[in-house]
């Protein structure tokens, strides 16, 4: 059958397993990426082309240069389809498939999984129960928001990944200085109610408008925390039998058929609340999920969420059938942090329970799987106690300074 042509768009280091995998069932790969990654250890023995973009701040790219440069690259490419690999490429891509009526995500969808502005209204249109927001345009409907809603509150980018960026606000004193900090950037942001409780995630894979797969998992830092205050990221699996994952299966599904994603796969986030017991829906994405979560994925359930994005993508374009494999049921176990060296040694670590070692520059990472959920929750604490002794280095928070 004959290959076809797959644009992988990436302002970071990441997709080395969907790459690989999409050359491997007969495809030509085009990367295009940030300059500043151009040494970095790409599959390129999978990637036939690559062109490098430069960085206006870290993540963002000039989009004229881009449509510019992708023009060219038709005259010489019939391309299939265009690959977002990060968060922040996702509205690279979609731009990318408007401009040049290429099928996949448009601009008006890609917005309810990279928006967060947009996630929200979608969610309170689909009747999906999420936290209470307001965008913050007018100064009117911000204070009939702090009269009805009580604090704390945030105050979110709507497009940034993770937490970066997140502004907490503990009174109605405190919220006006932090409003106009943000200036021009005002309309960037959202605000909403802050909900405490215990935050989890949805990792999935969609086929034909199904959630043909689902991981679920609880952060055991939530990324709010780990980003405002530094410290050890971690996050373990949820038995797929108990009641927690039935609900966030059941709710992963109806915003995934709300949002209207078609084929793919997705990471979304819940919390519970601490005060209610309710479940709220915090934000989803059409990309696989970030801080090494494949690899947890991965040890639980033996799915590499990259490949089988890949498997489906290869699919669709040669119009073939496509299957997952059963999923494997064990319980895993998430640990990594900022360290103080370039290649930590992680000897004191080896035990049975490690699947893999995460191989990072100034980052310890490891990756656990056990037939015992007790015992990955044993793991887990006794290495954030060590990383936290011995290897931990925290930086300060990205985002606006408070003036």
């Amino acid at each position: 059958m004959k290959e076809k042509v797959i644009v992988c768009i990436s302002c970071y280091f990441k997709g080395y397993d969907f790459m690989e995998e999409i050359h491997n069932l007969g495809n030509k790969v085009i990367l295009i990426t940030s300059e500043n990654f151009k040494d970095r250890n790409w599959p390129w023995h999978a990637i036939d082309e690559v062109y490098y973009m430069s960085e206006i701040e870290p993540s963002v790219w000039n989009l004229n240069h881009l449509v510019e440069g992708f023009s060219h690259l038709l005259k010489t490419n019939k391309i299939d389809a265009v690959i977002a690999l990060d968060d922040y490429d996702v509205e690279k891509a979609a731009l990318i498939r408007e401009t040049f009526r290429i099928s996949g995500m448009g601009q008006t969808t890609h917005r309810y999984f990279r928006d967060k502005l947009a996630m929200r209204q979608k969610a309170k249109d689909s009747g999906i129960q999420a936290p209470e927001f307001s965008a913050i345009f007018n100064d009117e409907v911000i204070n009939e928001f702090a009269e009805r809603v009580s604090p704390p509150w945030v105050l979110k980018p709507r497009s940034e990944a993770s937490a970066t960026g997140i502004v907490k606000i503990k009174s109605k004193e405190d919220l006006w200085p932090a409003i106009n900090n943000l200036g021009a950037e005002r309309h960037l942001f959202l605000m909403e109610s802050f909900k405490p409780g215990d935050v989890f995630h949805v990792d999935s894979l969609i086929y034909n408008s199904e959630v043909i797969f689902t991981s679920s998992s609880q952060y055991l830092s939530p990324p709010m925390e780990i980003s405002h205050e530094g410290g050890v990221f971690r996050t373990k699996t949820l038995g797929r039998y108990s009641d927690e994952f039935k609900i966030l299966e059941k709710e992963n599904a109806r915003i995934m058929k709300s949002f209207g994603l078609i084929n793919g796969v997705s990471h979304t986030e819940f919390i519970r609340g601490k005060e209610d017991g309710k479940w709220y829906f915090l934000e989803t994405s059409s990309r696989v999920g970030g801080a090494n979560i494949p690899d947890l994925v991965e040890a639980s359930t033996g799915i590499n969420l990259w490949r089988e994005w890949a498997r489906i993508e290869n699919a669709l374009l040669k119009n073939l059938s496509y299957e997952i494999g059963k999923p494997t049921g064990f319980a895993a176990g998430l640990i990594i942090a900022l360290a103080k060296d370039k290649l930590p040694d992680c000897e004191k670590f080896k035990c049975e329970e490690v699947s893999k070692f995460i191989v990072l520059d100034y980052h310890v990472g490891i990756v656990y799987k056990s037939e015992s959920k007790e015992k990955i929750v044993e793991k887990l604490d006794e290495a954030a106690v060590i990383i936290t002794r011995d290897y931990l280095n925290i930086l300060p928070p990205r985002g606006k300074p408070s003036s």
